[in-house]
């Protein structure tokens, strides 16, 4: 007789860049009676952002996240700028949850990105999952 698994799935249906994503998780998976459950991945959204040109030739990020779980190792602790190569440009660290602030913005200055590269993407990292989730694309406007 197979072994039934029950657990409460949570839709979460995220916009991004323009386009709808829906991603579909089981964040405390069921007594299975031996049978093995793989646990989806849950990461922090990144929801918004943006980027200035300073006068120094630096640019200023402001990026929005939402980390909608239940425990401080569920929430967002950074976000970061990365080219399109894969180089990464910037990371703000955060210091606590957020978890009374949901979405949330925060800022980062003084991130130096080459002449060349016309887009970024903001993606966000908690301490469980790591880096993923939702992204957003920052073109770039010199």
């Amino acid at each position: 007789m197979p072994a039934v698994v029950a657990g409460l799935a949570v839709a979460i249906v995220m916009s991004a860049c323009g386009g709808d994503e829906v991603a579909t998780s089981d964040p405390e998976p069921a007594e299975t009676s031996g049978a093995e459950v793989a646990v989806e991945e849950l990461y922090p959204d990144v929801v918004d952002a943006a980027a200035t040109l300073e006068a120094n030739g630096t640019w200023t990020f402001v990026a929005t996240l939402s980390s909608p779980y239940d425990s401080p190792d569920r929430y967002a602790d950074a976000w970061r700028v990365v080219g399109p190569d894969g180089t990464v440009y910037g990371i703000r660290e955060l210091t606590h949850d957020h978890a009374n602030e949901q979405p949330f913005t925060r800022n980062q200055s003084g991130i130096e990105i080459p002449d060349d590269v016309d887009t970024v993407t903001v993606e966000g990292r908690d301490q469980l999952s790591g880096w993923g989730g939702a992204t957003v694309d920052v073109e770039l406007v010199r």
